[in-house]
């Protein structure tokens, strides 16, 4: 048990309490001797027990593993976790790992949330002074399947597609079944497809897709599920196109639309690209007069049409018609939409706007006006009112329209002083009626240009006189009807207006303030150039006393200034 080594070590095998204590080793040669001295202490040896041993779980549950040490009184211990031999890095792994020590000799490792990633071996490694003991536990993960392996297209048919793919992890749970999965460029996203068989139970590794829609480029993909849930769809299969076929789709919605004098116009929704289910699609537009046997038929080439229209000069407005549209592609032809009843056009109007009349509002409108007989053909959907200059031909006319039942329109934005011609014609989807016998109006001449000069006020308390020099228009420009006086309150932006025909008014400013006045002068082409801004305070309390009146002029001229005065104060006043 007790072996002095070759190079003079000293071994002690089973060592126990009694071996404790001071051992001495000493050297000698012919020269002398040397000694050195050792003190050992035997220890307890460390025992762990890490708990649970052995576990399975399912994704997203949590689980605490339990470490305990049994080591000897006297030494340390320090607790160290691994898994797959790793050290547990615990702030990196998201929150998923925490690391619990209640007590001294025990240390707990919680796994919250747990993934499939985080199956494998857990160890716990404790160590002292004297010695360094570890265990392992064993944790399964059970979770939904991975991805199925490569999809393979090995079978294409103009409906269907034969599938066969490699299963992927079961990930401890039994595969129980399979779901196909299509695109195209008209699906939204992945959507489930029917499948021969109903169910693909988890032991099959091929099936058929069914019911697709021919000559569409499709996509296909297989995700697996078991009791624990549906895993990660696997890596798409190559774009594939299914075969052409027959169309079986006719165009929705037919239906007439309005046309000129003549016509049948045929309408439909054109049928989408991924029902045509191949190339060379077009339609068949088949139709008849309503109680006769043969059908005319009449090919559209384009996929994306939506409108035939069929022309014959014998055919009366209004003229009932059975109507049905087929498709057809390079494979042949399809069926043909449900018969619908359409009538030809009714035409454009035929009878033009009677009792039209113009009257000139101001300097830049004109307001028109018509009556229109009632017409059993060519019902008007609205107006057009063409206008032009005297100097100008009719060609160069301008235009406006209304819409519906109007009898009348505002024209603005004209000359002023300038005659102009008007005509009112109807119109419809067909076309336009004939116009009216065309009526002249004239724009109002310009309003004044001159403002009113030489104004001159005097102020009473809260009443304000004023007087100015009558505007004489120009000989291009409106007589003057009468004059407005404008006030309103320094600060605010609404006037308030007093209209006379005289050269002389009198304001009241109700409420204490500035107040700022103007004058402009009126007449039929609208108000004429405001003179400048006179600024009047205004008092509150009692009657102001002459002394207190002030008399203020604008003037150019003293003979003005008599004549105003005199005009606007008795002579006793003076």
């Amino acid at each position: 048990r007790v072996t002095i080594l070759p190079h003079g070590s000293l071994r002690i095998l089973n060592a126990s309490k009694s071996d404790e204590g001071r051992y001495l080793c000493q050297g000698v040669n012919v020269f002398g001797s040397a000694e050195i001295i050792a003190s050992v202490s035997v220890k307890e040896p460390t025992r762990i027990e890490l708990t649970p041993k052995k576990i399975e779980l399912t994704v997203g549950e949590s689980i605490v593993l339990s470490c305990k040490a049994l080591h000897d009184s006297t030494l340390d211990v320090t607790f160290y976790w691994t898994l797959n031999g790793q050290p547990i890095d615990f702030e990196k792994e998201g929150g998923h790992f925490e690391s619990i020590k209640a007590q001294a000799s025990s240390a707990d490792l919680m796994i919250r949330n747990i993934l499939l990633m985080h199956a494998g071996r857990y160890g716990c490694r404790v160590q002292t002074a004297a010695d360094t003991v570890s265990d392992e536990t064993e944790l399964l993960v059970r979770g939904p399947p991975g991805p199925p392996g490569v999809v393979i297209v090995e079978e294409i048919t103009d409906t269907t597609a034969t599938l066969s793919w490699s299963p992927g992890a079961d990930n401890h749970s039994p595969i129980s079944l399979y779901n196909l999965q299509a695109r195209s460029p008209f699906s939204l996203g992945w959507q489930t497809v029917k499948t021969v068989p109903d169910v693909i139970s988890g032991d099959m590794e091929s099936a058929m897709a069914v019911e697709l829609n021919p000559w569409v480029e499709y996509e296909f993909r297989v995700v697996a599920t078991n009791k624990i849930g549906t895993g990660d769809p696997s890596a798409p299969s190559r774009v594939i196109r299914t075969n052409e076929a027959v169309p079986k789709t006719p165009p929705a919605n037919v239906s007439g639309r309005s046309g000129r004098r003549h016509e049948l116009v045929i309408a439909w929704e054109p049928v989408s690209e991924e029902f045509q289910n191949g190339e060379g699609f077009g339609y068949i537009v088949a139709f008849r007069p309503n109680g006769t046997r043969g059908w005319k038929e009449k090919m559209v080439t384009s996929s994306d049409a939506s409108k035939f229209i069929y022309r014959d000069e014998s055919v009366p407005p209004l003229t009932p018609f059975e109507v049905k549209v087929g498709v057809y592609n390079n494979k042949g032809d399809g069926p043909f939409s449900p018969i619908v009843v359409i009538c030809s056009a009714e035409g454009e109007p035929t009878a033009a706007p009677i009792d039209v009349k113009a009257t000139s509002l101001s300097v830049s409108e004109i307001l028109v006006a018509w009556k229109h007989i009632k017409e059993s053909l060519g019902r008007p959907q609205g107006f057009e009112v063409g206008y032009w200059k005297d100097m100008e031909q009719e060609e160069a006319a301008e235009k406006v329209k209304t819409e519906g039942n109007e009898s009348s329109i505002l024209l603005t934005g004209l000359e002023g002083n300038t005659l102009y011609h008007l005509t009112v014609r109807a119109y419809n989807a067909a076309g336009y009626g004939p116009p009216s016998i065309a009526v002249r109006a004239a724009t109002k001449k310009s309003p004044p240009s001159q403002a009113p000069s030489n104004i001159m006020w005097i102020q009473d308390g809260s009443h304000v006189s004023l007087g100015w020099e009558p505007v004489r228009p120009l000989a291009n420009e409106s007589d003057v009807m009468g004059y407005k006086v404008l006030f309103r309150q320094e600060g605010q932006s609404n006037s308030q207006v007093i209209e006379t025909q005289k050269t002389s008014a009198v304001v009241l400013l109700p409420d204490v303030g500035v107040y700022i006045i103007e004058v402009c002068a009126v007449s039929e082409g609208g108000d004429g150039t405001a003179s400048p801004q006179i600024r009047v305070p205004s008092f509150s309390g009692g009657k102001v006393t002459s002394a207190q009146s002030t008399l203020h002029v604008w003037s150019t001229s003293s003979s003005s200034v008599t004549l105003l005065l005199a005009l606007m104060v008795p002579s006793t006043s003076w």
